[in-house]
């Protein structure tokens, strides 16, 4: 017998503050430390609700191996806390991890299997490298020519997506600065607090000499990633690192990083069972495939079912997250959509800056964006929000959210 479609309520979203891998923030700190922490905060922002409600975690993580390996998200949720009854399932769509765990949550409750759900993405590209430790890639992929984009660097695609889209250098350069001073203006401003969780970073020293272990505590509170010292000449100086004669920089890709980010998501009925406040509705979501060769395009295909789905057009959005994988993939996008009457607002495109300037750990970012929206629908009074990424492999996906 099919159950009744419901509505899927998100009650609580927040993530860490976002660390640059292999030097930050981050660099000594377990991506399973970081998932319960911010396992723990979304859960502190609905004191009403019982635990033991929770039918399962999902969580997104793009490379599960190493220390985020073991089953992640049923490990985060015991070090979190939570009942031994909470399940947890770890999921892997790559850049988009993070979004489809919160899709796959929404989903559970909305034909009825589950009444509250933890959607969630973690990732710690200090810890484990881009790859993983073991990259294995099929001989059958390089039997034919339509397949060796899947053997392709994320930078080789975003060249070859710059070159048929035409996105020169200078206007990647002019993104990647704006990301920056979108982002800096944000942290000026405040507009990161309500969506953000402190981390407190607790490394241990040794004495070699005496055999003591000193403890050493510091506060995060802010990405690390923004740079102050960004101009248009600084990043014309940087040369081209995937392809001779390219235009694709470590200035206009995003930079890898290291971050966390939950949300809680309950039926109507825990909703009233428990007393919580919806922050908003999850609205839709869709994934679509493209070549991979030119992974960075997906949202195109994305965006536009995703649209569909809830029955809206792209004037109804009032805050979008376009994962800035790259900025030639992201201008390649918005311009695609343009000329087929598909018009994102510039200044509703990531208005905080993106992944160029704040970072971009991989499974986490979902998540972490998915946390943006509602937090930035919610100051701004806008209705709905979007967050939308390319994908590894040659896929984009884009999620549709309501604020309530």
């Amino acid at each position: 017998m099919s159950k009744q479609v419901q509505e899927a309520y998100i009650c609580a979203a927040t993530r860490l503050p976002i660390g640059k891998s292999g030097r930050g923030y981050y660099k000594n700190t377990r991506p399973d430390e970081m998932l319960a922490r911010v396992i723990q905060a979304a859960l502190a922002q609905v004191p009403g609700l019982d635990p033991a409600a929770i039918e399962d975690a999902i969580v997104g993580c793009s490379f599960p191996e190493g220390e985020q390996g073991m089953n992640i998200a049923r490990v985060g949720a015991v070090l979190a806390g939570l009942p031994n009854t909470v399940g947890g399932v770890t999921v892997n769509r790559y850049c988009a991890s993070g979004i489809t765990a919160l899709q796959m949550a929404a989903d559970r409750i909305r034909v009825g299997e589950a009444e509250v759900m933890i959607a969630a993405g973690v990732e710690s590209m200090s810890m484990v490298p881009m790859g993983g430790y073991k990259p294995s890639l099929s001989p059958a992929i390089f039997e034919r020519d339509e397949n060796l984009g899947l053997a392709y660097g994320m930078g080789l695609t975003a060249e070859k997506v710059a070159q048929q889209w035409k996105i020169s250098r200078e206007a990647q350069d002019e993104f990647a600065l704006q990301s920056h001073l979108r982002a800096l203006a944000a942290i000026e401003s405040g507009a990161f607090k309500d969506e953000m969780t402190p981390f407190e970073i607790i490394e241990r020293l040794p004495n070699l000499a005496d055999g003591s272990i000193s403890e050493r505590r510091r506060m995060v509170e802010i990405d690390e990633g923004p740079r102050r010292d960004t101009t248009l000449e600084g990043l014309a100086k940087l040369r081209a690192v995937f392809a001779a004669k390219g235009s694709v920089t470590a200035g206009n890709s995003s930079q890898t990083s290291d971050g966390s980010g939950a949300l809680i998501v309950a039926s109507e009925a825990a909703v009233k069972r428990f007393g919580l406040t919806p922050l908003a509705r999850f609205v839709s979501f869709a994934v679509r495939g493209v070549p991979p060769e030119i992974m960075g395009i997906g949202p195109i295909e994305a965006i536009p079912a995703a649209l569909k789905l809830a029955g809206l057009k792209a004037q109804d959005l009032g805050w979008i997250e376009l994962n800035e994988a790259f900025a030639a993939q992201s201008l390649a996008v918005l311009n695609d959509l343009d000329s087929k009457g598909i018009v994102l607002d510039r200044s509703k495109v990531n208005p905080n800056g993106g992944a160029i300037a704040l970072g971009h750990p991989l499974g986490a970012t979902g998540a972490i964006r998915a946390a943006s929206v509602i937090h930035g629908l919610r100051r701004t009074g806008e209705k709905y929000g979007m967050v939308t990424m390319c994908v590894g492999a040659g896929q984009g996906a884009a999620g549709i959210i309501e604020r309530l």
